[in-house]
């Protein structure tokens, strides 16, 4: 529904959600430290799973899609955050401005889709450990991977498809870059219709993906206790890297997707921390999490280390 407001062809918008920050130059140093790791870490897993033939099993081909999702996610905002508070540009072209909103929240699909598959995976691992294989071939792994990244590019389309015929009254952005919530604000609609809409979207995955997650760890528990000492503690020490890795993902998701729309009021610094802690903290973790638990990464980086 339009207000009346006069509307203004917005050709770049100008990024404000910094605008209070006491230590911007600190802020940005560390963001892009914490960057750089988060993608070489995430780089070297894919190359060490790429070129190590013994690696190439439905697992590993699963980690190395997380880690795609990982550089794809943190690389959708964290340059113009960095660009902003480091170098001082505060001001970002329509079309980027868009085609940002699509890869940031592709990244946030594709990382619940990923985390969704790798608990199924852990799952078909601890139930039919002898028909692992035969179940969940490379081939079907591959495929499934496919379908969930064109599901993911159909349901990221869907914000930037709602956001480019709304006229615009405002250029400023009120967070730290273009996700959705700040460009619905920048249009002279009543912006609760559309977080409303996008707020039931979010809720669904969510509610599906976690809830799915949930359901594979009681299917897991369920079989963890039939089992020996020795392959509980084995089981136990394989899942226990993807329930770190789901809990690094799902708390601030949580905590902006469904406490806010709860009535929870967020100041802008408390949202822009928690957006930033979940772009970047999974994408930091997940990859340390598997080089250092997994035993044959981690040993193939031991060899390599070794040999150099």
């Amino acid at each position: 529904m339009a207000l009346n407001k006069t509307s203004i062809r917005v050709t770049e918008f100008i990024i404000g959600g910094f605008d209070s920050l006491k230590m911007p130059m600190t802020v940005g140093v560390v963001i892009l430290i914490v960057y750089v790791v988060a993608v070489l870490a995430n780089i070297i897993n894919i190359l060490l799973i790429l070129y190590n033939k013994k690696l190439h099993k439905p697992m590993y081909l699963l980690i190395c899609n997380l880690a795609v999702v990982d550089i794809l996610y943190t690389s959708s905002a964290s340059p113009t955050m960095i660009g902003l508070l480091v170098a001082g540009v505060k001001t970002i072209s329509y079309v980027p401005c868009l085609i940002q909103m699509f890869v940031f929240n592709l990244g946030t699909v594709m990382e619940m889709f990923a985390l969704a598959v790798m608990a199924f995976d852990r799952l078909l691992a601890i139930s039919c450990p002898f028909q692992y294989y035969n179940y969940l071939t490379n081939t079907r792994t591959l495929v499934l991977t496919y379908i969930l990244w064109i599901a993911g590019c159909s349901l990221a389309a869907f914000c930037p498809a709602t956001v480019i015929p709304l006229p615009h009254c405002y250029s400023v952005l009120m967070y730290a870059f273009c996700d959705y919530a700040a460009v619905i604000r920048t249009t002279c609609v009543d912006p609760n219709y559309y977080f409303n809409l996008i707020a039931t979207i979010t809720f669904f995955l969510l509610f599906f993906t976690f809830t799915f997650i949930c359901v594979s760890y009681i299917g897991i528990i369920f079989f963890v206790k039939l089992s020996s000492n020795n392959d509980k503690i084995k089981m136990g020490s394989t899942c226990l890297n993807h329930l770190i890795v789901v809990t690094c993902y799902y708390c601030p998701i949580f905590v902006i997707a469904i406490l806010t729309r709860l009535g929870v009021a967020l100041t802008l610094e408390a949202h822009n921390g928690l957006l930033i802690g979940t772009i970047l903290g999974p994408s930091v973790v997940n990859p340390f999490v598997y080089c250092l638990r997994t035993k044959e990464i981690k040993c193939k980086i031991i060899s390599l280390f070794q040999k150099s």
